[in-house]
């Protein structure tokens, strides 16, 4: 499983901008491990997948949308540990699917829509064994999940101040908080408008609630997967001033919140910030031809 990923491509990049408060910003580039299993989706899923072969369960089963990053990357993960999996899709099935829909079907991923309503119940529909496989929420949320999330700062050194991350289930979230010390501060930028239960979300995940945490909601452009001319002009500008590439869903999100904070003094003078770089780039593919330089 993990000889299969490269690990070993992780790296952190410095942007610090300057003279910004003197405020430090590294990037942990998760995005390096691989084009499919990117950035922090592997981490989410690892026990899942120890569980799954423990277990002896034939696969995993879970949920997500069309351009879902969890579904695509556990189809790839399935397929490279040898278990098969089940995608269960959000809304009716569309005469045209997404490429990543595409992906994971020929990595072997079957897929079962179901109503938004039925998804919404997290329904799994009774054609499905669910006996002899193992359920897994969607965006990987659950303890393993976050347990899974917090070694992913075994890839960097512990000298930061904050670490920044975007925040869709939360499960990465809790997984970076678990793992910091109490000296430090782990800010979520949230991706969804209105989502009031995301605090709730983290703190049901949390293995000591005394942690320093908060979620910021100011930066979700409208909504999940909502965008707009201002984000997209930051991203490409981002991209020609670090050669980073960003997803609108989340990444570009965390990197504008953070660039807008900083100049807004939000974090103190001297502050050292980590973000987490969680991939998910493949989400690019929904966006108009030339909307982004990368």
């Amino acid at each position: 499983m993990i000889s299969s990923l490269a690990f070993d491509n992780i790296t952190v990049d410095n942007i610090s901008p300057v003279g910004q408060n003197d405020v430090q910003v590294d990037v942990l580039r998760l995005d390096k491990i691989n084009n499919v299993i990117s950035g922090n989706k592997w981490f989410k899923l690892r026990y899942y997948l120890e569980e799954a072969a423990s277990q002896h369960k034939k696969g995993i089963v879970t949920f997500g949308g069309a351009w879902s990053n969890h579904i695509i990357a556990t189809a790839a993960a399935c397929d490279i540990n040898g278990l098969k999996s089940i995608g269960i899709i959000r809304g009716e099935e569309p005469r045209q699917f997404s490429p990543t829909l595409i992906h994971a079907q020929e990595l072997g991923m079957q897929l079962i829509f179901i109503t938004r309503d039925a998804y919404y119940r997290k329904e799994i529909p009774a054609s499905v064994e669910s006996e002899e496989y193992f359920i897994v929420n969607e965006g990987g949320y659950g303890i393993p999940g976050a347990k899974g999330a917090s070694t992913i700062l075994d890839y960097c050194d512990n000298k930061y101040s904050h670490y920044c991350c975007a925040a869709g289930t939360g499960t990465m979230m809790a997984g970076i908080i678990n793992h910091s010390s109490p000296d430090q501060m782990a800010i979520g930028i949230s991706v969804m408008k209105n989502n009031t239960g995301l605090e709730e979300m983290v703190q049901a995940l949390l293995v000591n609630k005394n942690k320093n945490w908060k979620i910021i909601h100011d930066y979700h452009f409208g909504g999940y997967a909502k965008h707009g001319p201002a984000l997209f002009s930051f991203m490409n500008e981002f991209y020609r001033r670090t050669n980073i590439p960003t997803d609108f869903v989340y990444t570009g999100k965390l990197f504008f919140a953070v660039s807008d904070l900083i100049d807004k003094k939000y974090f103190p003078a001297g502050s050292r910030l980590l973000l987490i770089h969680s991939g998910g780039l493949q989400g690019n593919e929904s966006l108009s031809t030339g909307s982004l330089i990368f």
